[in-house]
């Protein structure tokens, strides 16, 4: 048993509340255990200027992330002039892994601005915030067929993110604050929901690991990820969003 009572191979309660701020298109607030994120959704008539240049037909979607300052145990300095590697490296990965869910050609003259700010960090904020701004999206897409604005056949697949570590030679899935901070190899997940991957983030913290080690985490996270889907239908499921 883990120091919050779950199995190796238990996630943790992860509950999402849709269109939880009032001005954005799409928008959630996820809670994964003790973490939280509100991912939101914003769309504009608008391209980046590479897109024109390049004279690139379709839109856009773009992420950003955030940690609120008082969303970890010792106070998180803004970044307002650079943002940190850690973030920019965060925000690109979001980014890419929500614009793999769409034809972005479908998204004639649009961008699409992905908000992930963290209220509450306590492990796991970039498969909380990944996980979150799928819905996030979907409601914003959802919105702009409906509106006449996009085609019903923009969003092409669902997507979601988990953790997964080694710790003392135990497999785990979902790692919080502590665990992820102690563990020997460290892992992010990226699935869509026909099984296929995404992105892996794999880094070996403490021990390295082989292939045999490898194949238990994809399965931990595979099984894990099978669970979030069905959380995410669960959520939209009262929006009568598919």
């Amino acid at each position: 048993m883990r120091e919050d009572g779950r199995s190796s191979s238990e996630l943790r309660k992860i509950r999402i509340t849709p269109n939880f701020l009032i001005n954005a298109y799409g928008s959630v607030l996820i809670e994964w255990g003790n973490t939280r994120v509100i991912c939101s959704a914003t769309v504009a008539d608008e391209i980046p200027q590479w897109m024109k240049n390049e004279k690139k037909k379709g839109g856009w979607i773009t992420a950003e992330y955030s940690l609120l300052p008082s969303s970890t145990g010792t106070r998180v300095k803004r970044e307002r002039n650079s943002i940190s590697g850690r973030t920019q490296e965060i925000q690109r990965l979001i980014g890419r892994c929500v614009r793999g869910a769409c034809n972005l050609e479908k998204l004639e003259g649009k961008s699409i601005y992905i908000d992930c700010d963290v209220i509450d960090a306590d492990g796991g904020t970039r498969c909380a915030s990944i996980t979150g701004a799928m819905i996030a999206l979907r409601i914003a897409l959802a919105k702009l067929v409906t509106e006449g604005k996009a085609p019903a056949d923009v969003l092409i697949k669902n997507i979601a993110a988990v953790s997964i570590g080694i710790i003392k030679g135990k497999t785990l899935l979902d790692l919080c604050y502590t665990e992820d901070s102690s563990a020997d190899v460290d892992m992010n997940v990226i699935m869509s929901e026909d099984g296929k991957i995404i992105e892996l983030q794999g880094t070996a913290e403490g021990e390295s690991f082989n292939r045999d080690e490898l194949n238990n985490m994809l399965d931990f996270a595979e099984k894990g990820l099978k669970e979030i889907f069905k959380i995410q239908k669960k959520a939209l499921k009262g929006l009568n969003i598919g």
